[in-house]
């Protein structure tokens, strides 16, 4: 059998040469599965994975827009539908420079078993464009987002395809997008997810992500005998998943010493809590992408340039910044600094040598697809939201999202107990993950 899966990767990346993000998380998922094709050879015979690994439906299109000088900018949007046995396609749209299908072909696979973790009936998709909304006015986002889904509004509905936000799509470019979206369709449906209160979104969604994974990271701790509070923290990032994992770990008695940006790390040995999670918040709406100022309006602190914050020791790591921020000499820093607990909270924030290398030494790894599960799963919440026609309270929704990643830790936690495979929530999540979409994909036929 470990000759078909090396034939599945292989052959995934023969033809893909190019997009090494999505055939970084393909490897890791097709390696982790292996003991269920083992068990179910129908899934081999139906060609599963070779139907997994290819999206149902990729969407690329030109999007002009003219910014505030007149002039005319032309960006290309994506869409990837990846799969649809659970439901709905459902997965943020990214704006950033950098988007290409490889990126979101590795966001849409890695959302198809997140989704399916949360036990909720939601399929996996992922879209974006390269553009960067980072200096541009409002207006000029604005005309970019009412531009990007005059193609795209086509293509999603409350029962095809909802998108949500991600990098570089906060409640902002929700709004607009949802505003265009109801324009063109000519109706008012949860089409879109993420948005504001005032506007049909779920209470409390900003701070899903981060919420969820301090819950699993907790159940984490748990599991191996330990608590949460007291333990010391190190965060990277400084947008609403970073801010929701600091408000939480110090709200469950667990101390945030360091946070990070693309320009260093803040160490701050008193804490980031109070008024210092609420100007996080401040960094990361100034559009400069720096957390320098910390240490300027909190002196008691002290920035380090040009550095990642892994060198700094703790007890639990939680990466939230983006992909592949952790590497093989960041993992030996946290090695070396005899930490017991890593929990990612970005997607695929460490390079699968890096995992394996954590595995090794002892550290239990929470993987992004368990862990971050959260803010997809409030997103579902807010479809249900916006079908019922109701609003839920703060509380319904938190009580809902600790219940979700409870379970999502259990299911992984199971699956490794029942593969043999100890505590790995690497494997088990996948494998959880993906038993649930290969039942489904087997009742539906090949289709």
């Amino acid at each position: 059998m470990g000759n078909l899966v090396q034939k599945y990767i292989d052959a995934t990346k023969a033809k893909y040469p190019h997009e090494p993000e999505f055939l970084q998380t393909v490897e890791e998922v097709l390696l982790s599965i292996e003991p269920v094709l083992e068990a179910h050879p129908e899934y081999v015979e139906a060609g599963l994975v070779e139907r997994l690994v290819e999206p149902e439906r990729g969407i690329q299109f030109r999007v002009p827009w003219v910014d505030d000088n007149g002039k005319v900018q032309v960006n290309t949007g994506y869409r990837f539908e990846f799969n649809s046995a659970l439901g709905p396609y459902k997965g943020g749209l990214r704006f950033a420079p950098n988007v290409y299908p490889g990126i979101l072909k590795f966001l849409g696979f890695e959302q198809i078993f997140k989704n399916s973790l949360t036990g909720l009936p939601i399929g996996g998709g992922k879209g974006g464009a390269d553009f960067d909304p980072n200096g541009k006015s409002d207006a000029e986002v604005m005309r970019f987002c009412q531009a990007f889904m005059s193609e795209l509004f086509r293509h999603i509905g409350p029962d095809t395809d909802v998108p949500a936000g991600d990098l570089g799509v906060g409640g902002r470019e929700i709004g607009y997008m949802f505003g265009q979206y109801k324009k063109l369709a000519n109706c008012y449906t949860g089409t879109l997810t993420g948005k504001g209160t005032d506007n049909g979104g779920l209470a409390g969604r900003t701070e899903a992500t981060g919420y969820g994974i301090v819950f699993f990271a907790r159940e984490m701790l748990k599991h191996c005998g330990e608590e949460l509070a007291g333990k010391t923290c190190v965060v990277s990032g400084f947008g609403n998943v970073a801010w929701g994992t600091v408000q939480k770990l110090n709200q469950l008695g667990a101390k945030v010493i360091a946070i990070s940006g693309p320009d260093g790390y803040i160490l701050d040995e008193d804490g980031v809590k109070g008024e210092k999670e609420d100007y996080m918040l401040e960094l990361r709406a100034s559009g400069k992408n720096i957390v320098a100022p910390y240490a300027d309006k909190f002196p008691e602190s002290k920035f380090v340039a040009g550095k990642k914050p892994w060198e700094v020791k703790a007890d639990l790591y939680i990466p939230c910044a983006t992909q592949n921020e952790v590497g093989m000499e960041d993992a030996k820093h946290i090695v070396e600094n005899g930490a017991k607990f890593y929990c990612e909270g970005a997607n695929m924030p460490t390079t699968n040598e890096a995992v394996e290398y954590l595995q090794e030494n002892g550290v239990v790894v929470g993987p992004a697809k368990a862990a971050n599960a959260g803010g997809v799963a409030c997103s579902c919440l807010e479809m249900a939201q916006n079908a019922e026609h109701l609003i839920w309270s703060e509380d319904d929704v938190y009580a809902q999202l600790e219940s979700i990643m409870v379970n999502i830790h259990k299911l992984a936690a199971e699956a490794c107990e029942k593969y043999g495979l100890g505590y790995d929530l690497v494997k088990g999540a996948n494998i959880a993950g993906f038993e649930r979409v290969a039942k489904a994909m087997m009742l539906q036929g090949i289709v």
